[in-house]
């Protein structure tokens, strides 16, 4: 295993793709080799079950028979959506105001990616709360497993409680 951690580089890229229902996906090598695999394992064990396409992502990579694959995941930045039209709840909402909201913990019930929308149980509350998939993409992920583990920054839109902000439970935590 010493020999495993001493192989290992720090590298920073972009994801390529991520697909959590294959399992896995690719990062961009800045420095223009080969892409490198980042495996749903190596994602789950930061706290994730998935992350959004041309996220910024700091990883420890090792170089296998297979080629090069990340062992660790370091940090995810999300990735910038200024070509994205506003959602009307949240467009006239100051993004510090969002994050300003106080976290709320939650389980994902369910979220369709194909519809582009879902709902999670936030604990301890009997409403559903509203998860739209351009939320989830600023929020840094690509999709959502039923009885995920998540963290929501809530605001009241038209049609109920929405998310404006979705974190992994783990890096929740990790903020405090």
């Amino acid at each position: 295993m010493q020999d495993k951690q001493m192989d290992a580089r720090k590298v920073s890229g972009k994801v390529k793709w991520f697909d959590p229902v294959k399992g896995f996906g690719f990062i961009v090598d800045p420095e223009g080799g080969s892409d490198i695999l980042l495996h749903a394992n190596v994602l789950r064990n930061f706290g994730q079950s998935s992350v959004a396409d041309n996220a910024e992502i700091e990883v420890m990579a090792q170089t296998t028979a297979r080629g090069v694959q990340a062992i660790e995941v370091l940090s995810i930045t999300l990735p910038e959506h200024d070509q994205i039209a506003p959602i009307d709840t949240l467009a006239e909402t100051d993004p510090e105001e969002i994050m300003a909201l106080p976290l709320e913990p939650a389980r994902v019930k369910w979220f369709e990616k194909a519809k582009g929308f879902g709902f999670a149980n936030v604990f301890a509350r009997g409403d559903d709360v509203f998860i739209h998939m351009e939320v989830l993409r600023r929020s840094g992920f690509a999709d959502l497993a039923p009885g995920e583990a998540i963290c929501l920054r809530v605001v009241e839109g038209k049609r109920g409680r929405m998310a404006a902000q979705v974190l992994s439970w783990d890096a929740a935590l990790r903020k405090g």
